[in-house]
């Protein structure tokens, strides 16, 4: 587990500049050896000084507090916080998250591709089969209630790694269980389990990246065991190893004096069900999420209708058209390092420079007008007489279209709810997915019911009343945001 390795160098790091104390090397030589090393482990994070005990007090570049000594990060370029780690050691976090996202995201889409070879060996309907889509979805929403709290009470990587696990061991489940109730309660728990990485995975994004290098880095994330990247816990840490190495009690950290950890499960347990209900800017646009999450698994449930009834494709073939959706999702990350210099330059080049939240709406502004028409065109262009090709691009469009809107919408709570990004997060994850859940019962009995032409008419009606709703956002957020008690201004 490599947090326990951050852990435990972060411990030895703390003694060797205990030993070396009267020596009292150079500060600034321990920070700059610091960031050429993977997640700041073999150099000296600490100044010597912050172990020095006095007879009246203790000293601290944090400042002292009632007799105690409170730790903090040691300003802006703190080698303890993840966004001065080296590029590498962010770069193979990225990629670690990365990885995990696309392995749990395929888990809910590779099974419906299988919807009527398990109906036919359960000796169910497609209809009743498509419940194990739906359980799975309802598991990652039911699961986004504990993932945001979870991992900013006892870190990133434990929540990651111990959902991990079990979410393979129900994915084997799945797998070798003779019986479709046991298929359905197995898929629920997978989706249970992954709901931690789909929730969270944009709060270890803003853990180790800045305002402008997110326009960068999460769009990746969203195409798509990592090191411990929540900065308190990392803080907690060090408290932990200058007590022992001192013997001092009084080193104390902001996260860990607010409560227990009981207690902050308490108190943070809650928020994901308040943030839901209270706060506008997560009611307001998960509403919008909500909506959208409707069209898309709606639109993703007509597959077997749109291409295999329709051109007259195999199972294999039909499945291998969801990658005109994942083409247009590339082809939409592509453009993240346009973003990241128009981020850039919006920011007049500053370093570590903050950006106001409505900023990370615009490709979601651009992108909208875009939605109804793929819809359109793909309803109406879905003819046996039509080149399939037309079909495909349709769904490269809408796949464009869907990622920009995704990529928006959580930058921008990201950059609004700041330490509380993951309760953020896993609010909206909450809500799109429970909703979700039940469109995919629904959705096989419309494209049946009126067929592919109307259902993706119907659909695209939809979209063209959510067109206008980035762009609404963008001219109210600000407005929302300040009646919010956990929403944070641009710079704080």
């Amino acid at each position: 587990m490599w947090s326990y390795i951050q852990y435990r160098r972060m411990e030895r790091d703390l003694e060797n500049v205990a030993k070396r104390n009267s020596e009292a090397p150079s500060y600034q030589n321990a920070q700059d050896a610091v960031l050429d090393d993977v997640e700041g482990a073999r150099a000296e994070p600490f100044p010597p000084g912050i172990l020095e005990s006095k007879e009246n007090g203790h000293r601290s570049t944090t400042g002292q507090r009632r007799n105690k000594i409170v730790v903090d990060v040691e300003g802006d370029h703190d080698p303890l916080d993840p966004r001065n780690w080296s590029l590498v050691a962010r770069s193979k976090n990225i990629a670690i998250l990365s990885f995990l996202i696309f392995v749990q995201g395929w888990a809910g889409a590779a099974e419906s591709m299988a919807n009527k070879t398990a109906s036919e060996e359960f000796g169910v309907s497609q209809v009743a089969e498509n419940l194990s889509t739906a359980m799975y979805l309802f598991g990652i929403g039911s699961g986004a209630f504990f993932a945001g709290p979870l991992s900013e009470t006892v870190g990133r990587n434990p929540t990651y790694l111990v959902s991990t696990f079990f979410f393979l061991l129900f994915v084997l489940g799945s797998a070798l269980t003779p019986t479709f109730g046991g298929q359905v309660v197995c898929r629920y728990f997978v989706g249970l389990f992954s709901s931690a990485t789909l929730s969270i995975n944009g709060s270890s994004v803003r853990d180790q990246f800045r305002p402008v290098k997110r326009a960068f880095v999460f769009p990746i994330i969203a195409w798509a065991n990592v090191a411990e990247t929540y900065l308190p816990l990392l803080i907690d840490w060090k408290v932990r190893h200058l007590r022992r190495i001192t013997g001092d009690r009084r080193y104390v950290s902001k996260h860990g004096e607010s409560a227990s950890l009981i207690r902050r499960l308490r108190h943070v347990g809650p928020l994901p069900a308040r943030f839901l209900t209270r706060e506008p800017v997560v009611a307001v646009l998960g509403g919008y999420l909500m909506l959208l999450y409707i069209l898309l698994f709606s639109f993703l449930s007509g597959f077997d209708y749109i291409f295999k009834e329709t051109y007259g494709l195999t199972n294999g073939l039909t499945g291998s058209c969801f990658a005109s959706i994942a083409a247009g999702a590339t082809f939409f990350t592509l453009l993240a390092p346009s973003f990241y210099s128009w981020a850039r330059w919006k920011t007049e080049y500053v370093r570590g420079s903050s950006i106001e939240p409505e900023f990370r709406l615009w490709p979601a502004i651009i992108a909208a007008p875009l939605l109804p028409v793929s819809l359109f065109w793909l309803g109406w262009g879905n003819q046996d007489t039509i080149s399939i090709w037309s079909s495909l691009g349709a769904c490269f469009v809408f796949g464009m279209v869907i990622i920009a809107i995704y990529v928006s919408s959580y930058e921008y709570i990201i950059d609004s709810y700041g330490d509380h990004a993951a309760i953020g997060l896993a609010s909206l994850t909450i809500i799109r997915y429970l909703v979700a859940g039940g469109m995919v019962m629904a959705a096989r009995p419309m494209y049946g019911g009126i067929g592919t032409h109307w259902t993706l008419t119907l659909l695209g009606c939809i979209a063209v009343v959510l067109l206008p709703a980035p762009l609404v956002f963008w001219k109210c957020g600000r407005q929302l945001r300040s009646r919010s008690p956990y929403a944070k201004s641009p710079g704080t």
